[in-house]
């Protein structure tokens, strides 16, 4: 695996690489996580994939503007990092909120597409404008959030971290996720290196677009965690009407599958990618 950086005219994209493979695997990490979390699947996968997972801007080691966190700018970057690549196309494996821009990525450009992988999508589709009113609780409540700080030292944000979801268990794969997204800031506190310009643009986008509007013809593969945020016929009802070639696959652990259940996630991964 290798940590690489592509210059683009507004900023750097971090990202890593797992090149020794030859068919294309990109992965598209959740809001507030980093590339990282994909390092159990990148070595899973490695062998028979070029597998590369970047850091979406706003996040991990990635550039930080003060503006530019909608859809269209993250799909922009994909597509500057597909070119850099030189792929014309990918397998898109996208978590949570990234679900949703890989959605609407495939909608607007179906060729960059092999097949989709959306695991326990979230903010599919576009949030009432009234909810705007929400966000400052939402920021405060959402626990993925609460890992932005600040905190005074890094041992209390770490205490923090082991009572969230995504690091049950605490095994070292986790703790070095944590350690990767986390940094000392200039007046010596510590947070996430996800920012709040991130964040707060990225809430308004969902507000503003839709993720399944028509029909989607690529093959797709939702994995659903047995305690993830989808898990009603309701939920999944938007997925069956728009992916005409859906598979659903329940896997174990919660939202965050690859960090709490890896070996299970991973292995979905690799059956689903062998049909191509």
């Amino acid at each position: 695996m290798h940590c690489k950086t592509l210059n683009l005219p507004q900023l750097q994209l971090s990202y890593l690489e797992w090149d020794t493979g030859q068919e294309p695997v990109l992965f598209l990490h959740g809001l507030a996580d980093h590339a990282g979390v994909w390092l159990r699947a990148g070595d899973f996968l490695a062998d028979c994939y070029h597998c590369v997972a970047p850091d979406l801007r706003g996040h991990g080691d990635s550039g930080k503007p003060a503006r530019g966190y909608r859809c269209q700018d993250i799909i922009a970057d994909l597509e500057a990092l597909l070119a850099h690549l030189g792929w014309s196309s990918a397998h898109i494996v996208a978590h949570s909120w990234a679900a949703k821009v890989a959605v609407v990525w495939a909608r607007q450009q179906p060729q960059r597409c092999r097949s989709l992988v959306l695991i326990d999508p979230f903010f599919i589709n576009r949030l009432p404008a009234w909810m705007q009113i929400t966000f400052p609780m939402l920021y405060r409540l959402l626990p993925f959030l609460k890992t932005m700080g600040p905190f005074q030292t890094y041992e209390q944000a770490e205490h923090l971290a082991r009572s969230l979801k995504q690091y049950r268990g605490w095994s070292d794969f986790q703790r070095q996720v944590f350690q990767r997204g986390m940094e000392q800031k200039a007046d010596g506190q510590w947070g996430s290196k996800f920012v709040f310009q991130a964040r707060d643009e990225t809430f308004l986008d969902v507000m503003q677009v839709a993720g399944l509007t028509e029909p989607i013809s690529i093959p797709t593969l939702f994995l659903q965690p047995e305690q993830g945020l989808n898990r009603t016929a309701w939920q999944l009802q938007p997925y069956r009407a728009h992916l005409k070639q859906l598979q659903i696959q329940k896997v174990p652990g919660n939202h965050w599958c690859f960090l709490v259940e890896p070996e299970a996630f991973n292995a979905a991964i690799a059956a689903f990618l062998t049909q191509f």
